[in-house]
């Protein structure tokens, strides 16, 4: 990655200060900014207890609020700044995102020494389908496959 700049230091403050501040705002204690050309798109920050959402991270509100700012699904040449390593579901989001890089403050150690574990799961993917703790069966696929079809005979789709 490039050499740390003072930009990149005052939006990774930005995330910092995000988090903290959602913690008094009955939030999680993760703040997410994602900057494009130098600007701030979009904040974030973790609202899964007081939503009662089990997605609502602060990187991927983050995300939601970026796409729907620069009106497109894809984050290219975005830049996150997130208070911490972002957990598996983040970190996928954001590569689905294409954002071109990811800054991050605390450590994933970090965060499961406050009770943030997300070690399982990292585990868990790693597994094959037949030995995760969550059992898994394919169901169906002849009849799923009808959509996949569908797709793949669509000639005005956007690939992703």
């Amino acid at each position: 990655m490039s050499q740390i700049t003072v930009a990149d230091r005052r939006f990774m403050r930005m995330a910092i200060e995000l988090s903290v501040e959602n913690v008094s705002n009955g939030g999680g204690s993760f703040g997410a900014v994602i900057v494009h050309e130098g600007r701030v798109v979009a904040t974030g920050v973790n609202r899964v207890t007081a939503d009662n959402d089990p997605t609502a991270h602060a990187e991927v509100n983050a995300i939601r609020e970026a796409c729907r700012c620069l009106r497109d699904f894809r984050l290219t040449g975005c830049k996150c700044y997130t208070s911490c390593e972002p957990c598996p579901m983040c970190l996928a989001a954001l590569y689905w995102a294409g954002v071109s890089a990811i800054f991050y403050g605390n450590t994933k150690e970090d965060a499961d020494g406050i009770g943030f574990g997300d070690d399982f799961i990292y585990r868990e993917i790693e597994k094959p389908v037949l030995y995760r703790s969550i059992p898994m069966q394919g169901l169906m696929r002849d009849e799923a496959g009808a959509a996949f079809e569908a797709w793949r005979r669509k000639d005005d789709k956007v690939e992703y």
